[in-house]
């Protein structure tokens, strides 16, 4: 009389094919959650730099020289606006960099945007 079925050792094999392939798909689930957060906190930085920019054209604003560091938080996420200021060589035009942080003490900038004020806009 001769047993059919499986042996212990194709039953080990096959729940370590099973094991490692769970794993490889909880770290995709994994790295996907990630890419997701850090996907959404750079759309709500590129939205606060764009706010920021669009408020300076919209109120003919002539923003002073310099930097200057604000809280620009969106949806929850808090985050850190650094605002600096340039001259052109053209009177008439100041370059304005926006760049956004996600908290006052990290130095991983989320966004940078770039944009002009011109004084040809402002009201008299």
């Amino acid at each position: 009389m001769h047993a059919s079925g499986f042996t212990l050792v194709e039953v080990l094999v096959a729940l370590t094919i099973v094991a490692v392939a769970l794993i490889a798909s909880l770290r995709a689930v994994g790295s996907l959650a990630t890419s997701a957060f850090d996907l959404r906190q750079r759309t709500l930085a590129q939205w606060s730099a764009e706010n920021r920019l669009a408020q300076i054209r919209v109120e003919n604003e002539w923003p002073a020289l310099g930097r200057r560091a604000y809280d620009c938080s969106q949806a929850e996420s808090t985050m850190t606006c650094e605002e600096e200021v340039f001259a052109t060589p053209n009177a008439q035009f100041r370059r304005i960099e926006v760049s956004v942080f996600p908290t006052a003490g990290q130095r991983v900038r989320l966004a940078r945007l770039v944009g002009f004020a011109t004084t040809s806009t402002r009201a008299p």
